[in-house]
């Protein structure tokens, strides 16, 4: 799993790609629930949901993104929503599934290095 992740970022940029994670999240739930108004694609604002839960707390993040940047370029093509945000949306997940989730992730505290210390007396 750990050569899916370049790097937990830590810091600055760790919140940034939080900030990134959760801009995403919120533009995905608000273009579903605006979705359910206009047309009723049950399937389609059920990924959208499930991916930016995933998205907003950093669990599968390369997956999430991935499917993310798919469904909006489906979304653009088939042309039924606002494709400048589907495009938006494409690029910004496409970025966060190759450079990954940072350090504030549920992925980063599964998949993350860990450090390990040995206690003086200890038999390794």
């Amino acid at each position: 799993m750990q050569r899916l992740f370049s790097t937990f970022a830590n810091g600055w940029p760790g919140i940034g790609l939080l900030l990134q994670r959760l801009l995403i999240g919120t533009v995905l739930i608000h273009c579903a629930f605006v979705q359910t108004k206009e047309v009723p694609h049950l399937p389609q604002v059920i990924a959208q949901m499930v991916t930016a839960i995933l998205l907003m707390i950093g669990l599968g993040t390369p997956f999430a993104g991935t499917i993310i940047a798919g469904m909006e370029l489906w979304i653009v093509f088939s042309g039924s929503a606002d494709t400048w945000i589907a495009i938006m949306l494409i690029g910004l997940a496409a970025s966060l599934a190759m450079i990954g989730p940072g350090a504030w992730s549920v992925d980063a505290r599964l998949f993350g290095r860990k450090h390990i210390e040995f206690r003086k007396g200890s038999e390794f």
